[in-house]
């Protein structure tokens, strides 16, 4: 597994009850091909003075080496920059946990390649360590590539800021897909995770998962007791591609998300309240595998069998028909531009 692929030597105690000391992070930044983006994350990493490390793990990009170095480019001197490589293509997930084994500060933050923290974010979040919590997260600003921050829009508190403790059931209704609302999943927040929690009670990436895996994590740790506090930016970027994985995923990808709600379900640790939220998160998750197998069918030349898509889950019936419309509606937009 890749995620011994380091040795652990550390000495970490129960620090719940006290405050943080200033170098008290690991950030933890995987990636795959970022030569274009991963200086800016780095550099925006090390710029934190909390952060006792910044471990990056690329992921076999087979890019000439240009993201490791682009990510060397930026070491301020300090000894707290290390750069990995895999020696095969796994995912993110995969690439996040030999960072962690790497590692060894008492709390972890995960940065994505892409994205960026604005200075003074750590110092935020660290002053909230004290409170017992084991997820602290600040919500996201969220830019459209290539826009400056100033057109960013926040992902949770778009009327007034406020902090609250993120129940399980809360955590998995945010990240149930609505079409009568926008998208606010907490899977996409990016928290301080303290490290005594996830050792002691095992939790590391999934590493099949290669769409949701904060998601996962965060659910599986929600269900384990894990106190979580989500509060107002305090200067996470997050930086909206169009080519995004989260955009732009297949039914492997889904598969394994679905597959992650199943273990939730079986682990004999929810409540009845708690797995129907579940299942409802697992329900928006067939949908879209659904839809997927009704168009490869339609695409291979198979109606009848795309037919038999729809029929195996009638309940699946509204939202293939939604999505047929929109594909209709769209091709009649192009034509009319033409």
């Amino acid at each position: 597994m890749l995620d011994t692929l380091f040795t652990m030597v550390r000495d970490v105690g129960d620090d719940r009850a006290r405050p943080a000391s200033r170098q008290s992070v690991t950030v933890v930044i995987a990636a795959w091909r970022a030569a274009a983006t991963i200086g800016r994350a780095v550099g925006s990493a090390l710029a934190q003075p909390e952060a006792a490390e910044v471990i990056v793990v690329d992921d076999a990009s087979a890019d000439g080496e240009a993201t490791l170095s682009a990510a060397r480019a930026v070491d301020d001197g300090s000894g707290r920059l290390k750069v990995f490589a895999l020696d095969r293509n796994a995912g993110p997930a995969a690439a996040r946990n030999a960072a962690i084994a790497a590692s060894c500060a008492p709390w972890i933050c995960v940065l994505d390649s892409d994205d960026f923290m604005q200075p003074g974010r750590l110092g935020k979040l660290l002053e909230l360590t004290g409170s017992g919590h084991d997820l602290i997260a600040d919500d996201l600003l969220q830019v459209p590539e290539g826009e400056p921050i100033t057109v960013g829009r926040v992902l949770w508190f778009r009327e007034q800021p406020a902090a609250f403790d993120v129940s399980f059931s809360a955590f998995v209704e945010s990240n149930v897909t609505k079409a009568s609302r926008l998208r606010r999943e907490m899977g996409f927040l990016k928290p301080l995770m303290r490290r005594e929690f996830l050792e002691r009670h095992g939790l590391a990436y999934d590493e099949a998962m290669r769409l949701g895996e904060d998601y996962d994590l965060y659910a599986r740790a929600l269900s384990l007791g894990g106190r979580m506090r989500l509060v107002q930016w305090a200067g996470y970027v997050s930086v909206m591609r169009g080519n995004s994985l989260s955009l732009n995923h297949g039914r492997r990808e889904l598969g394994a998300l679905e597959a992650s709600d199943d273990r939730l379900l079986a682990s004999g640790r929810l409540s009845k309240d708690e797995a129907a939220t579940v299942k409802r998160h697992r329900f928006t998750t067939r949908s879209r595998i659904a839809w997927i197998d009704f168009m490869a069918e339609l695409k291979g030349g198979q109606p009848v069998h795309a037919i038999g898509v729809v029929l195996k889950d009638p309940r699946q019936t509204p939202y293939i028909f939604r999505g047929l419309a929109r594909m209709i509606a769209g091709r009649f937009a192009g034509a009319g531009k033409a």
